[in-house]
């Protein structure tokens, strides 16, 4: 009997999103830092440097994920924490395993959050 390679997950979400052109604006390091829903009404999470506006999400403003808002929080996302020590974006040094679940955070976040800019600095 031949292996099968997994199925692919699916990163859809369940209603659709209608999605704006991503941009590649450049966002310092100190105005992500604003953008935690709470010293602006935006709310940002960038995952290896691409910055996601997930405004209007409760999750990352009042909820569990309120500790990657504001921040490029790829390292806590591939390692599946809510730690606010982890909320880093260093992940190169990270295992495979990480950074394919790295990966997939990308993917989710790419099917439902406008793309707004880059984290540069």
């Amino acid at each position: 009997m031949a292996e099968h390679a997994p199925e692919p997950k699916n990163f859809a979400p369940k209603e659709p999103v209608k999605l704006d052109p991503p941009k590649d604006d450049p966002i310092s390091k100190e105005e992500l830092s604003k953008c935690d829903g709470k010293e602006s009404s935006r709310t940002y999470v960038a995952i290896k440097g691409t910055v996601f506006d997930v405004t209007g999400n409760e999750s990352y403003t009042t909820g569990p994920y309120k500790v990657f808002a504001g921040k490029d929080a790829s390292r806590a996302l591939a390692m599946s924490s809510v730690k606010p020590e982890d909320a880093t974006s260093e992940w190169e040094d990270l295992g495979d395993k990480e950074k394919k679940v790295l990966d997939e955070w990308t993917i989710f976040f790419s099917k439902r959050y406008n793309v707004v800019g880059k984290v540069v600095g």
